[in-house]
């Protein structure tokens, strides 16, 4: 059985939520699949259940979703924001620290094998990988370097599924020149194209249908209508085209949109709780209507610190009456110093927190990267570790705050009860795993309606 591969059109078309909806789909054929992802670029990561390293989250996602414990290998090679041109270095899981991007792209003999090895692994164990490529797999300039798309499909000999963003405009033009300016060898691996994000009456396409088909030569797999799908969120783009319906809301919480904002899957529980409004703020003024303020985990927590003082939110979240909840990098804000005397951040040895609470965070070189249960605040819940910073306490509380290191925590619906229970006695709660269920199977029959998986499934056991 043949491997798939994901190509989209452009960025952001929409591969990551078409991985894992294939990915799910070929699952319920009985078959055996993985997710993947040769490189990934993304501040958002998860720990593994396997070897206690970070992957990105929409292989994590993809996994999760069928059960399928997470590994490094879904996720062979992960960089994040590092500033001024550089970027932090994740290979197979763990931290080798940061990397300059030119060296990056000059290292491209010694990444491949670490992604060829990677991909093999799973091979032995799964029938069908389904591998999401990055952003656009033509740009001419960068296809000698490309990992995700090219270096994959032509390695592995996959099957190749494109996917258009039609909301972009110019989907024909897009289509036509990416498979037009793909290798004759790749060109032959097509099973088809995905228009994805149709918004409207469905049969005017149908003429357009008829253009890709007849006059480009490539088959149409499906129209998908756009439905926005609030969970598995790749990156801070994705995560600000969530909706909510605010009708029953009763609390508004704001997160802080932190520049280098990281681990923004914490607040899908609470994107999708139809008793929250939650705003992403940037403004100091949009404090006031907040019951809680979310400091959230930062990749730069020392620039991060001062932008918020240069925006103003200093006095603000000093102010020991605002209603604060900190996470990660957040958390380490609340302390009255922290110090980077290796400078594994910021050039800055010492600078000064909020002041919330006593004492300071240390950055150590060596990463705490772990997952596990956590009794947080009286309350057990799941959730998971990724700081170089540390302090005598993982959480603490104190009056109108609390601040804790672990991620996800909000999909712990005893404590997201007992949080907004505290603020606003009306809060009821609800089942965040149910909801998280029910909405892959039916965001995964979505697209299954409107993508003819017979002709993908006949393609990947030719």
């Amino acid at each position: 059985m043949h491997s798939l591969s994901i190509f989209g059109t452009s960025s952001d078309a929409g591969k990551s939520t078409l991985s894992f909806a294939i990915t799910y789909l070929l699952h319920k054929q009985g078959i055996k699949v993985a997710p993947f992802k040769a490189q990934n670029v993304s501040n958002n990561s998860v720990v593994t259940d396997k070897e206690s390293g970070e992957i990105a989250i929409p292989q994590a996602f993809a996994a999760d979703a069928i059960g399928l414990e997470t590994r490094p290998a879904f996720n062979p090679i992960l960089l994040k924001s590092g500033g001024a041109s550089k970027a932090h270095m994740i290979v197979n899981g763990k931290s080798i620290g940061d990397t300059d991007v030119w060296e990056y792209y000059k290292n491209m003999k010694k990444l491949r094998p670490i992604v060829k090895v990677a991909f093999e692994s799973l091979q032995k164990e799964f029938e069908c990988i389904v591998a999401e490529g990055a952003g656009s797999p033509v740009e001419l300039n960068l296809m000698e370097k490309d990992l995700s798309n090219l270096y994959v499909a032509d390695t592995f000999n996959t099957k190749i599924i494109l996917v258009a963003d039609i909301q972009r405009g110019g989907v024909f033009a897009s289509i036509y020149g990416v498979y037009n300016l793909l290798p004759k060898k790749l060109r032959k691996n097509i099973i088809g194209v995905i228009v994805n994000k149709f918004q409207g009456d469905m049969r005017l396409f149908d003429e357009g249908v008829k253009i890709i088909e007849k006059d480009f030569k490539i088959p149409v797999l499906g129209v998908v209508p756009y439905r926005a799908f609030n969970l598995g969120f790749e990156d801070s783009a994705s995560l600000m085209g969530y909706t909510q319906n605010t009708t029953n809301a009763i609390l508004k919480v704001g997160v802080i949109k932190l520049p280098f904002i990281s681990n923004f899957t914490d607040f899908e529980p609470l994107v999708v709780d139809e008793e929250i409004e939650l705003s992403f703020i940037t403004n100091v003024s949009e404090l006031e209507s907040c019951a809680l303020v979310i400091i959230p985990g930062s990749k730069r927590v020392i620039d991060d610190l001062k932008w918020l003082r240069e925006r103003g939110f200093s006095d603000k979240l000093k102010d020991k009456e605002r209603k604060v909840f900190a996470i990660c990098g957040g958390y380490e804000m609340m302390f009255e110093r922290i110090l980077d005397p290796l400078s594994i951040e910021s050039e800055h040895v010492e600078v000064e927190g909020f002041g919330r609470f006593k004492g300071e965070v240390i950055f150590q070189k060596e990463k705490i990267v772990q997952k596990g249960s956590y009794n947080l605040f009286g309350v057990m819940g799941d959730g998971y570790e990724i700081h170089n910073g540390t302090t005598k306490k993982r959480a603490k509380k104190k009056k109108n705050i609390y601040g804790t290191f672990i991620h996800g925590i909000f999909e712990s619906d005893a404590l997201r009860y007992k949080i907004f229970n505290e603020l606003n006695a009306n809060y009821k709660g609800y089942n965040f795993d149910t909801f998280k269920t029910d909405a892959i199977a039916d965001f995964a029959e979505h697209i299954n309606s409107h993508i003819d998986m017979k002709r993908v499934m006949k393609a990947l056991y030719e």
